[in-house]
């Protein structure tokens, strides 16, 4: 039996648009331990989402092409029947999307919501969950539980949505925890607590998290590995310690440059020049070469391929052992 939750096998995933193929997923492999927190990070558009959507197959897939291997307990998702894999959502694996306003009913309380989702996987359809409802919005910080049983989404502030959303997640105890940007639209402090919250869920619950994020600084904040997206390829991976301290591809530094140091004042925030490619041609060399400033002619005509730094530290550049 493998220690990890999921594992991602030469991923490929292709979208049919009205202006042609886009390769939003290009031959990625990732492996979520069990019990730990991962990092996916890159800018918009590099397919994090795509990827993440993928291990639920949340996609029409009357316009997406699968390609590669998604194996949880050996079977392999992506080959599963629809009634297959409606028995893994929500129960298994579970996930959360950015915008918590959006993706609760206006039309019903919270608790009637929080109620459904135990409904919708147990067999005891009628049975009154009131009291597992209200230790799920206590466990994530929802307090008086009883009186936000009744209140409306449009009653709760965003952090507290962000909290509500969290818990239909963990609702049926997931091995799998898929947050895609759960913070982002939450000022600092409501972040902070977001953050703790999957840090205490995690060790009360030893699932594992799979984190989707822009922002470098969640990342080295509560993840134990982290995987480097760009271009729908994964660039480097490794522990958070290995990339931080001894980050090998150009796009990571650049990330990592980017973020805002604790007491600088004054001057101008470091940018990344250039924009990401455009998914739907053919990338020849390296994806980052455009942007990168040591690319040479080799990165431009020559796709590079993953180099070990150790057991968990890969990295795909030219560069990355002379820069």
């Amino acid at each position: 039996m493998s220690n990890n939750t999921v594992e991602i096998q030469n991923l490929k995933v292709n979208l049919m648009s009205p202006r042609g193929v886009v390769h939003a997923v290009r031959n990625i492999n990732l492996n979520i331990g069990k019990g730990e927190i991962h990092g996916l990070v890159g800018e918009s558009g590099c397919g994090k989402s795509m990827t993440a959507k993928s291990i639920l197959r949340l996609h029409d897939e009357r316009k997406m092409l699968y390609n590669g291997k998604i194996l949880y307990n050996d079977n392999d998702i992506l080959q599963m029947k629809p009634k297959e894999i409606q028995a893994i959502r929500g129960d298994a694996i579970s996930m959360i999307f950015q915008d918590p306003m959006t993706s609760l009913n206006p039309l019903f309380t919270v608790g009637q919501q929080l109620t459904e989702v135990f409904t919708a996987h147990s067999k005891e359809k009628k049975r009154d969950y009131k009291k597992e409802v209200y230790q799920l919005l206590e466990d994530v910080g929802i307090y008086p539980a009883e009186k936000r049983y009744d209140q409306y989404p449009f009653e709760m502030s965003g952090g507290m949505l962000q909290r509500v959303m969290i818990a239909m997640a963990v609702a049926c105890q997931p091995e799998l925890l898929i947050a895609d940007e759960p913070t982002t639209a939450l000022d600092v402090t409501v972040q902070e607590q977001i953050l703790q919250l999957f840090l205490d869920l995690r060790e009360k619950r030893n699932m594992s998290i799979l984190i989707i994020t822009h922002n470098f600084g969640v990342v080295a904040e509560i993840c134990d590995t982290v995987s480097v997206m760009y271009a729908g390829t994964i660039v480097e991976s490794g522990s958070v310690h290995e990339v931080f301290d001894n980050a090998k591809h150009p796009y990571t530094k650049d990330l990592i440059r980017s973020i805002p140091k604790s007491g600088q004042r004054g001057g101008k925030l470091v940018t990344i020049p250039g924009t990401p490619p455009d998914l739907r041609e053919k990338i020849i060399g390296c994806p980052y070469a455009p942007r990168c400033q040591y690319a040479d002619d080799s990165c431009r005509n020559n796709k590079p391929s993953l180099e070990s730094v150790s057991d968990t530290h890969r990295f795909a550049c030219h560069k990355g052992n002379e820069i």
